[in-house]
């Protein structure tokens, strides 16, 4: 059985990242890490602004139960992440809508806000290829490339973000941050002549 307190705790980030658009009603991921062998996740029914109990499956890195089953389609990548970087401690994937609309056509984001720009600088948008073939290959590109870049943060093209932190509060800043200067940058946009 999972701790209450974790149970509360993702709760209420989930409603938080719901009402920011970070999560659609069914559409989306966030899982913590419990210990060196399991985390808990979203079942792949919750509805994020009503999430409880019931919400979460935990889950074994090493030994797919029959949890496996009702927990999240993302679940695979979030156990895959855990076990090859430690630091990650709590992990989110969303479809925030502004950040997802400006893959359509760039990159990369360029930030010109001051918490954009001083945080990130700039995020890669990365081409997931086919999406026929997206989810079989999904956790190793993911987690490579998490690995291999300081933001712990992946924007990718068409799908969404992927984040992931140690401290559930920067884990939070980090996708506001990313989803206002997403949204500054389409305002920006509306004024050219």
């Amino acid at each position: 059985m999972i701790d209450k307190n974790h149970i509360e705790q993702l709760s209420k980030l989930s409603l938080t990242l719901f009402r920011k658009n970070f999560f659609g009603i069914y559409h989306g991921a966030i899982s913590s890490k419990l210990d060196h062998n399991s985390f808990m996740i979203n079942t792949s029914d919750a509805i994020f602004d009503e999430m409880g109990e019931k919400s979460f499956s935990e889950l074994s890195m090493t030994n797919r139960d029959y949890r496996w089953k009702i927990a999240s389609i993302e679940a695979h990548i979030h156990a895959t992440i855990y076990n090859n970087i430690h630091e990650a401690k709590y992990i989110a994937f969303g479809v925030p809508i502004y950040t997802t609309a400006y893959t359509f056509d760039h990159d990369e984001i360029v930030f010109d806000d001051y918490f954009g720009k001083t945080t990130f600088g700039t995020i890669k948008v990365i081409d997931p290829g086919k999406f026929s073939t997206w989810y079989d290959r999904n956790a190793l590109e993911i987690t490579k490339y998490l690995k291999e870049t300081n933001t712990h943060v992946m924007v990718i093209k068409g799908i969404g973000v992927y984040v992931y932190d140690r401290d559930i509060n920067e884990l939070v800043k980090k996708v506001a941050i990313i989803e206002n200067s997403c949204r500054l940058l389409s305002i920006k946009s509306s004024f050219r002549d």
